[in-house]
């Protein structure tokens, strides 16, 4: 019995050192380390001195680099084309138009022994014609619908084609009595002086410009033929 007591003292004697060790333990690991009990909450960062307000600035749009003008009547024109007052022999009288085929000139008469003269593209071989017309209509920027007779040669043009930069048509076009014909601008400069066309007289989208500015409804136009080939009077401009 004696040692049944005993044992059971020691054994508890025991377990009260090892308790007490742990706790020893534990207190001196604590203080190496001190035990976060939130460790969801994080340090707020240092605080950083508040910056001084800039000037308030415009917003400016990014510059681009543009494009080269695509004007098609910049092209560079020989001399002989471009848009002077030249001597001119006529019994016409001022404000008639004289289409020049063979030279390729139209001349606006001035009066005077003078005209103005254009350089201009005539109909390709087949598409010349001659005569006396009068402008029966104006118009700027036209539509453009290709007669039947030109649908008929050439089925893969449009219908019907708007006005605007890029219509054959040009800038104006002056309509000549009932036919098909016109004088009008052109979006290729590089045909003036050229037999392209079906037999319509074309200028640079500039030089159609002027002329339209000073010709009205029902001036006289006169076509001459392709035979008709005359002296160039206006070689020295004025």
């Amino acid at each position: 019995m004696f040692k049944l007591d005993t044992f059971r003292i020691f054994s508890r004697a025991a377990a009260c050192g090892a308790v007490a060790i742990s706790a020893i333990a534990f207190a001196g690991a604590a203080k190496a380390a001190p035990v976060q009990l939130f460790p969801f909450f994080q340090p707020l960062p240092p605080f950083a001195a508040p910056q001084p307000l800039q000037p308030y600035q415009p917003y400016q749009a990014p510059t681009y680099q543009t494009e080269p003008s695509d004007d098609q009547d910049a092209v560079e024109m020989p001399a002989r084309f471009r848009r002077q007052t030249v001597s001119y022999a006529t019994r016409e009288a001022p404000g008639t138009i004289i289409i020049d085929t063979p030279n390729t000139y139209l001349y606006y008469v001035l009066g005077n022994g003078q005209a103005l003269r254009y350089g201009i593209g005539v109909g390709r071989d087949g598409f010349t014609w001659s005569g006396t017309q009068s402008v029966t209509r104006k118009a700027e920027w036209p539509a453009w619908t290709p007669p039947p007779e030109m649908i008929a040669r050439q089925p893969y043009l449009p219908r019907h084609m708007a006005g605007g930069p890029g219509n054959p048509l040009g800038a104006r076009a002056m309509y000549l009595g009932g036919t098909i014909y016109r004088i009008h601008g052109t979006n290729a400069p590089d045909t003036i002086g050229k037999r392209v066309s079906s037999g319509c007289i074309r200028l640079t989208n500039e030089d159609v410009s002027d002329l339209y500015s000073r010709v009205n409804v029902g001036t006289k136009v006169i076509v001459l033929p392709m035979t008709e080939r005359r002296a160039d009077l206006g070689a020295a401009p004025r």
